[in-house]
């Protein structure tokens, strides 16, 4: 009988309290009810088990039960639960709701960091989810290795190396929720061996130099000319953040001589590079870039992040750090922020080969988009050049002097939500002002895409 009370019963939390048990338990149950706590529908428990539950007798439970059946509080049919009634009950004042902001909720989206997240694969990936649970060892479900899954870092470690050419050996590789933590763990870490400055490319996103400065770091733009950033000038700095692969939001790739100079300035200087490969398996033109970790992996932290690939909803990133490294950054408290069920899929979406199948239906979807928002461009506004197209999911529109802001306005009003290129710019950045527009053709939905492109070409001078 106790286990079929412990297995059966519904749980509530009560407090009866006053003169006697049964006007206490009545009083209790009636202001749960009056608060809304308990509400319209919702089912008690037996008798039977509330009064295991309170540790008092079941009659007492079935009188109040009674007495609020009678007042109007519950309700009880033969052979069904006793319920709360359906009965108004009283709402908190709410404030009025806020105008929406423009940018978040237009019929049209061109925002770039986003891929189109009505593409997840959903149907593989609960494929592989109930392969890796079915699959699990029992201690995956415990606290674990702070590193992250082994399952998961292997298959990683292989991908890494085969795709990207990153020299990814599973033990130095650290799973973190997204790229922004693994960032933020990397310069709370490099703070507290004494770093004081990060150098950033002079376009990038603010978010992440505000991320930087709160863990106590300072933010240097790079020096800037036509071949991109100069990471062998990064001067006095304890470390760089680069995206070798593909700069975010100009679009470019850091040419051979740049990438060895950055290496260069990391071996001489003792600095760290902090490459940031967040889109590096879009490539569309030629074979994609190589991770820059490849020529110096004591000196370089390869990040990447399944945020562009899969969704960014999915909190799921890495780091493949330099040994000397590892004991800080799992000292910061790494490897605790990703659900265990989430590597474990990710694991078997990867070794299966599903990811593969996944990225190049992806890349291909993607490189459609691209081919037809050059065309439409090219034919409707002549005097936007499209550039930053070889890789990735957003291009650049680069506009005639002194038009950013009125075409992101016209853009507006056609229910269209873009920005423009300064919101990029990095503060203390020293380079001449560029009109653009940062599109980014990933993230609308593939019925809205035909409307959106539309809706650009509109507002174009």
């Amino acid at each position: 009988m106790a286990e079929r009370w412990a297995t059966f019963g519904i749980d509530l939390h009560l407090e009866p309290t006053g003169p006697g048990l049964r006007r206490g338990l009545t009083d209790a149950l009636r202001e749960a009810v009056r608060t809304g706590r308990l509400t319209p529908g919702t089912p008690l428990p037996s008798s039977r088990s509330l009064a295991a539950d309170l540790g008092i007798a079941r009659n007492t439970v079935a009188d109040a039960y009674a007495d609020l059946v009678a007042e109007g509080w519950l309700t009880a049919r033969q052979g069904s639960r006793t319920r709360v009634a359906d009965r108004t009950v009283p709402q908190p004042p709410t404030r009025p709701a806020a105008p929406p902001r423009a940018p978040g909720r237009l019929p049209y989206d061109l925002v770039p960091g986003t891929p189109d997240l009505a593409s997840f694969p959903r149907a593989a990936w609960l494929k592989a989810a109930r392969r890796a649970l079915t699959a699990a060892p029992n201690d995956a479900f415990g606290y674990g290795d702070p590193r992250g899954r082994p399952e998961l870092r292997t298959a990683l470690a292989a991908y890494l190396a085969r795709v990207r050419g990153v020299r990814a050996d599973p033990e130095r590789l650290v799973v973190c929720a997204g790229f922004a933590e693994g960032l933020r763990l990397l310069c709370t870490a490099l703070h507290a061996r004494g770093a004081r400055t990060l150098a950033v490319e002079p376009y990038g996103l603010d978010v992440h130099w505000d991320l930087v400065e709160r863990t106590g770091l300072r933010t240097a733009p790079l020096p800037f000319d036509d071949a991109g950033p100069r990471p062998g000038n990064a001067g006095d700095a304890d470390a760089v953040l680069l995206n070798p692969a593909h700069q975010f939001p100009l679009g470019g790739a850091l040419i051979p001589e740049r990438r060895a100079e950055a290496v260069d300035w990391a071996r001489r200087t003792g600095g760290l590079i902090l490459e940031d490969d967040y889109d590096g398996e879009f490539r569309y033109d030629r074979q994609a870039v190589g991770a820059l970790q490849d020529l110096g992996p004591d000196h370089v932290v390869y990040l990447g992040t399944a945020s562009k690939s899969l969704a960014p909803g999915l909190r799921l990133g890495w780091m493949v750090l330099p040994e000397r490294l590892l004991p800080d950054v799992l000292a910061q408290g790494a490897g605790r922020s990703v659900g265990v069920l989430e590597q474990l899929t990710l694991a078997e979406f990867l070794t299966s080969g599903a990811y593969d199948r996944h990225v190049r239906a992806a890349r291909l979807r993607y490189r459609r988009r691209r081919d037809a928002l050059v065309a439409a461009v090219t034919a409707r506004a002549p005097e936007v050049r499209v550039t930053g197209i070889a890789a990735g999911l957003h291009a650049v529109l680069r506009l005639p002097p002194g038009t950013e802001q009125s075409v992101v306005r016209a853009a507006t009003w056609q229910g269209l939500a873009v920005h423009g290129l300064s919101r990029f710019r990095h503060p203390a950045a020293d380079v001449p002002p560029a009109d653009a527009l940062v599109v980014g053709y990933a993230t609308p939905p593939d019925h809205a895409w035909t409307g959106t492109l539309e809706a650009l070409c509109k507002a174009l001078p």
